[in-house]
């Protein structure tokens, strides 16, 4: 396997869709489509704007990993949409820690913090990487008004970036 990640290029939201839809709907039996993620098809104008961005991961052309960046206004940002196809998960691969690590350096760049995420009970392996990650367990409370909240999240992270 030879997986590079790289940023969203126009063009790329059709295989991005064929990654993430089967993932949640018949891995996590997630009753959701693409018409429920209208994000998915407008990623430039949803995602890139301010200090946002979207990423994949690549093994050849097919797209293996996604993970996009919010910027949520007040110097935050949300992490969005993180899929890894099923045979390129672990840490034998590590492609959730290069999609993660290019959305923080990036965040850190921008001066993004914290990074805030939602993310459904069902996503066990998900909460383990994100709390291994130095992600935190915060009440929905704790989330600004502006966070990009999910109906069916029901776990909420935060990572600080700085002190």
């Amino acid at each position: 396997m030879s997986v590079e990640v790289r940023g969203y290029r126009p063009g790329d939201e059709a295989r991005i869709v064929d990654l993430i839809v089967p993932i949640q709907s018949q891995e996590y039996g997630i009753p959701i489509t693409a018409a429920d993620q209208p994000d998915l098809a407008a990623i430039e104008g949803f995602y890139l704007p301010g200090a946002g961005g979207f990423w994949v991961a690549t093994d050849a052309e097919r797209i293996v990993g996604t993970i996009a960046l919010k910027d949520i206004g007040g110097g935050a940002g949300a992490l969005r949409k993180m899929f890894v196809a099923a045979t390129y998960r672990g840490a034998a691969h590590g492609v959730g820690g290069r999609l993660l690590e290019t959305l923080l350096d990036h965040a850190r760049g921008q001066g993004l913090h914290p990074i805030l995420l939602g993310t459904t009970e069902q996503f066990v392996a998900a909460h383990r990487f994100y709390e291994k990650n130095g992600f935190q367990l915060v009440d929905t409370e704790q989330l600004p008004a502006s966070f990009p909240r999910m109906p069916l999240d029901t776990r909420f992270y935060s990572l600080k970036l700085r002190d």
